[in-house]
């Protein structure tokens, strides 16, 4: 376990562990018990519960409320002593957001208040302001005191934040800072249509953003250039926005990535976390280490934080992590050990992990596909409705891409040119809110012959959430020869009887796939009319079901350049109950849902003038995840980096080494089930995995999780891998290619 010393910690350790103490667990020392386990879990760092919300060492500042059976005792110390006798890195973790009544009391001017001064509480506690005191001095000081006694490596933080935008803190503080900064006075509530109340959102990222860095300049100058604060990120675009994170701002600064995302939840599947990673290595950097805390307890409808997970729940998450190049933070509550059937989840695991480090490590993604995502947009256009108008839209296109095995990376908007060589067909999920530079990229890809993926109302909104001089008008979808007309066809969701729900989409009237002519092949023709390549698979249907928006698009009238045709309809709603009410009234076949066609530069536009990613994300409906992987498909042009064939819900990552290995994760999901925890796997087989040959003849395949070594030859430009059976998961190192058959390299030794 000893580590690599000149190396930085935060490049070198890659396995995490944390039991995050409970007040208790200073009136019992129970070392051997987590020495044992640290060894037996291979961890190289560790995370200990230090100072903030409560303290486990004897501060000097009488303030910082100690844990109730600490005394005069530095549990803080005995922990970070028996960690670094085994090699360890110590972090110490923070929790800075609250403190205590007496705290409140000796420093009224440091906590946040509302409009009429009184402090806002949660559990006894009182919110602390980010803009005081507390967070400009006194949190600096706490932090020297903890690099001049305890020398961490580094520390961790998990409230950092402070409070989020549903509770504007009217504190002296604040009201004099937003008045300099911005020139106003605070707003009245929250409230999206006053403008003071947008200025205060923008404005209160900027604010933690400040902290950030201070925290990190104090840390640094008393522990040292590698002394690291880390406050922790989380990986949904949406949830974030919340608390003032600027995701974006915050990850450019990181040389470590903390993130906080200890299981799934109801929207989202264990896919999310192959998601996580990726966003967060694509919108820092594909090197940095990226640890995840993992929950070992009960977190699913309702949480136990004493009781085990059950260990599929955790292995399954943890395994899609490393997917998505995340390294694992096993996470236990309290140091006491009486349900011990949650301390040999994580053993097999960080077990595997550290054997194949090599394979996890200093990679890049192979993905072609990107799906843009914008923390501004989850704001300003999400507002009260995050969900429904961005996490819906976004997480749609992600399920189906995870659903049809299409491998791809989530890329900020801003950082689509860093990545414009690698991607060849970009995804725009209902983004509203662009600044002029970030339209400027879309155009500018619009332009250079590069493919696309868009719905909704691309850029009309500006950086406020406003509508752009007043007008509902998109340059993105003028620039495909396109216009929005301000109506739409709507049929949202409400109760199950209602007719208003009740609505389809016409594509009778649409070319399908065997209505080919003279021979032509189905590939040959879904290559040239798209109509046939989006509608695959629906040959023996007329209607498809819908139950979301859909907008009514008109031709620009110098349209003549753009290619994009109109197709299919809308069926309007009628009644569903009694059933003999079900039968179709109405269609309107002008009201065209699909766009699609190639431009004459050669790029390959889709658009999707019905929301089908919103409802793909809120129904997961089939029809709907089929016509966006449709679309990905017919715009990569059958371009993938890897194919996966077989039963069941496999979920695909591909990266690449620059020793030329491919690294590609197949992690078997057909046992998960969104409303309950994970209890058993369902083995599936006949697995091939297909990859391009890349010129060369010969390659060598290395199964990490079965065990098994063999070779494979290339046919018809392509390497076929009998995979074979998933119990769980597997991962395959292909490496060791050979040019052609006359010149034979001998594989590395791995």
């Amino acid at each position: 376990m000893k580590q690599e010393k000149s190396i930085p910690w935060y490049r070198r350790v890659r396995r995490f562990g944390q039991t995050n103490l409970t007040e208790d667990d200073p009136g019992r020392n129970n070392i051997a018990f987590w020495r044992e386990q640290w060894r037996r879990t291979k961890v190289q760092g560790l995370i200990i519960n230090c100072g903030g919300i409560v303290a486990y060492y004897p501060s000097r500042y009488g303030l910082q409320y100690r844990a109730e059976t600490l005394g005069e005792k530095d549990y803080f110390a005995t922990w970070a002593k028996a960690a670094r006798e085994e090699g360890l890195a110590v972090i110490a973790r923070m929790d800075i957001n609250r403190a205590t009544e007496e705290f409140y009391l000796a420093h009224p001017d440091w906590f946040c208040v509302d409009r009429e001064g009184k402090p806002y509480t949660s559990q006894g506690r009182y919110f602390s302001c980010v803009n005081s005191g507390y967070y400009k001095e006194y949190i600096p000081a706490v932090l020297t005191e903890i690099c001049e006694r305890c020398h961490p490596e580094g520390f961790a933080d998990n409230s950092w934040s402070g409070m989020g935008m549903k509770e504007i803190c009217y504190c002296r503080n604040c009201r004099e800072k937003f008045e300099k900064d911005c020139r106003l006075p605070l707003p009245e509530k929250p409230d999206w249509d006053d403008p003071v109340y947008r200025a205060w959102v923008k404005w209160s990222f900027g604010c933690r953003t400040e902290n950030w860095d201070l925290f990190n300049e104090t840390v640094q100058k008393a522990g040292g250039p590698d002394c690291l604060w880390c406050g922790m990120l989380n990986a949904d675009p949406a949830g974030s926005g919340w608390a003032f994170a600027d995701k974006k701002a915050l990850l450019s600064r990181s040389k470590i990535v903390f993130t906080d995302h200890q299981s799934r939840d109801i929207l989202n599947g264990f896919e999310q976390n192959m998601d996580n990673g990726l966003l967060l290595h694509m919108a820092s950097s594909e090197d940095v280490v990226i640890p995840e805390s993992m929950a070992n307890y009960v977190r699913g409808k309702h949480t136990f934080r004493l009781s085990a997970n059950p260990a599929e729940e955790t292995h399954t998450w943890m395994f899609s992590g490393a997917a998505g190049g995340i390294s694992p933070w096993y996470h236990h509550i309290g140091g006491g050990t009486r349900d011990r059937r949650q301390f040999e989840t994580p053993v097999e695991f960080m077990n595997w992990h550290a054997a194949h480090e090599d394979a996890l490590y200093d990679r890049k993604t192979l993905a072609n596909a990107a799906v843009v995502w914008s923390q501004e947009n989850a704001v300003f256009y999400g507002r009260d409705e995050m969900r429904e108008r961005v996490s819906y839209p976004y997480r749609g296109v992600l399920s189906a891409l995870h659903e049809n095995r299409i491998p791809f990376f989530p890329v900020h908007l801003d950082d689509v040119p860093k990545y414009r060589d690698r991607i060849e067909t970009l995804i725009l999920p209902d983004i509203e809110v662009m600044t002029a530079a970030q339209e400027e990229i879309l155009l500018e890809w619009i332009k250079a012959g590069k493919h696309l993926i868009l719905s909704g109302k691309p850029g009309v909104l500006d950086e406020y959430g406003e509508l752009k001089g007043g007008k509902l008008h998109s340059r993105i979808l003028s620039a495909l020869g396109l216009k929005l007309t301000g109506g739409s066809k709507i049929s949202q969701p409400s109760d199950w009887e209602h007719p208003s729900v009740h609505s389809y989409l016409s594509i009778h009237e649409s070319r399908k796939p065997h209505e080919t002519a003279d021979g032509q092949s189905l590939d040959e023709y879904a290559e040239a009319e798209p109509e046939a390549a989006l509608l695959r698979g629906f040959e023996e249907t007329d209607i498809l079901p819908f139950g979301g928006e859909l907008l009514l698009v008109e031709r620009e009238e110098n349209a003549e350049e753009a290619s994009l045709r109109g197709f299919g309809g809308f069926v309007h709603p009628f009644p569903i109950f009694p059933p003999e009410f079900a039968w179709i009234r109405e269609t309107d076949e002008t009201a065209h849902p699909f766009y699609a066609g190639v431009l004459p530069n050669g790029a390959r536009i889709v658009y999707f003038a019905a929301d089908i990613d919103r409802t793909a994300g809120r129904d997961r409906l089939p029809d709907h995840l089929d016509l966006i992987a449709n679309a990905v498909r017919w715009t990569l042009q059958g371009k993938l980096p890897a194919e996966v064939e077989g039963p069941g819900f496999i979920d695909v990552s591909v990266w690449r080494q620059e020793n030329g290995r491919r690294i590609v994760h197949l992690n078997n999901l057909s046992a998960a089930d969104l409303s309950h925890l994970m209890r058993r796997r369902i083995p599936i087989g006949g697995v091939t995995l297909k990859l391009p040959a890349e010129g060369f003849h010969t390659a060598s395949v290395r199964l990490l999780r079965s065990g098994r070594e063999f070779t494979v030859n290339e046919e018809d430009s392509f390497f076929t891998i009998p995979i074979g059976e998933i119990d769980d998961f597997e991962a395959a190192v292909i490496s060791a290619y050979f040019l052609n058959t006359t010149i034979n390299f001998t594989p590395s030794a791995e």
